[in-house]
């Protein structure tokens, strides 16, 4: 028996959530998306995928829309629970839900740009954004998941956590450690992937991310080329978008003059195989983050890990432990930390050694989607509860974009 109709609301990377939607609908719950992106994803699985196109970026009007088109895919497939992902969906579902018979949840999956950013753009927007969860999204949301406990309280901090306000380690996220296990196993010998990106027998610092600045890419090529300085043979391989981030992405040029020391291969579906072929894993990003699955997996390869102390990989990292903490913006200490790691194998690797085993108690998918179960049940209990009015903005009326 179906226990309840669950639809997700997410951006152009849904598929990324497969893993854990799989595994709410193993538990018994019918399960639907609707997305900017992933719909063939879905429909190979056989999973009800609704295109939900959104701007990412910063568009009233184009968000008026949106919030008319996600109303819409309510009326259409009558979840009992929708639970929002990413930045504009935890914004734009409570809106939609509201005088709806459909429970709403958002998911803050790290603070990202716009909480993390010093720049004026950022700082203005993030006023906005304030306004926007403060006094609409957290009235109107039934739920907010956290995936660590330091935007929880940020979020309650600005008054934006509204009520049932709940942390679920990597919730709607998380890791399959069987099935990343397989895919390495399974993956091309490091040998073949070297030759194929011309990497030969150098040492090899990866990098899965973003080719942004907020991500840490420009502190990284600093801190590359002070590398390279004092240990030449070290390449650094980004893997990652970056003609489809905008105004935020790191230029080519940028990256053409630290060849060949940088090797950019755009985004890539066989990140096992690469994180099995490197030597250590940098993640300079310079936002809170929820908690990266890129850490979870390359904890899971067995890879040394140099990180940023920013919320999110604090939850993953223990500087000295399991890994190496530098502060985010300072190119000096990331170079340093990278090269004590490639110089010192026997720590790094005993370091190393000891994050897999809390990366399986903490955060799988198997885990975290259990936990979501006994949440999502609580909720559907209380429904009868649910007492609030929608918005006079709601925009169910509005045209198409």
């Amino acid at each position: 028996m179906t226990i309840a109709h669950v639809l997700y609301v997410a951006g152009e990377d849904a598929a990324l959530r497969l893993p854990f939607i799989s595994a709410v609908r193993d538990l018994g719950y019918r399960v639907s998306v609707a997305a900017s992106g992933g719909g063939d994803t879905f429909e190979r699985e056989g999973i009800d995928f609704a295109p939900f196109p959104f701007d990412r970026f910063i568009s009233p009007w184009s968000d008026r829309r949106a919030i008319g088109r996600l109303g819409d895919i309510l009326d259409r497939l009558q979840p009992d629970l929708a639970q929002g992902f990413d930045t504009k969906p935890c914004l734009m579902l409570p809106i939609a839900a509201a005088g709806r018979d459909v429970l709403s949840v958002r998911t803050i999956c790290g603070r990202g740009w716009v909480y993390s950013s010093r720049s004026p753009l950022a700082m203005a927007v993030r006023l906005v954004f304030r306004g926007l969860h403060g006094v609409v999204a957290s009235r109107y949301a039934d739920a907010t998941v956290f995936q660590n406990g330091s935007d929880r309280d940020y979020f309650r901090q600005h008054n934006m956590a509204g009520r049932n306000a709940i942390v679920i380690p990597a919730g709607g996220g998380g890791i399959d450690p069987d099935r990343f296990y397989s895919a390495l196993r399974t993956s091309p010998e490091p040998e073949t992937l070297r030759a194929e990106l011309g990497l030969g027998d150098d040492e090899i610092v990866i990098t899965v991310s973003r080719l942004t600045r907020q991500k840490g890419i420009g502190t990284l090529l600093q801190a590359a080329d002070l590398v390279r300085r004092k240990r030449p043979g070290v390449r650094f391989l980004l893997v990652g978008p970056r003609d489809s981030e905008g105004r935020d992405a790191i230029s080519g040029a940028e990256i053409e003059r630290m060849a060949p020391t940088v090797v950019a291969t755009g985004a890539r579906n066989d990140i096992p195989a690469l994180l099995r072929m490197a030597d250590l894993f940098a993640f300079p990003t310079e936002y809170a983050e929820g908690v990266p699955r890129v850490l979870l997996e390359a904890a899971l390869a067995g890879l040394p890990i140099v990180s940023t102390s920013m919320p999110g990989c604090l939850e993953v990292i223990e500087d000295g432990k399991t890994g190496r903490l530098v502060p985010p913006r300072s190119p000096d200490q990331l170079a340093d930390a990278i090269l004590r790691a490639l110089s010192d194998r026997q720590e790094s690797t005993s370091m190393a050694a000891r994050l897999p085993a809390a990366v399986r108690d903490r955060f799988t998918v198997a885990g975290g989607a259990a936990r979501h179960d006994a949440f999502y049940r609580a909720l559907l209990a209380g429904r009868a509860n649910r007492a609030h009015d929608a918005p006079d903005w709601n925009a169910a009326d509005a045209g198409p974009a």
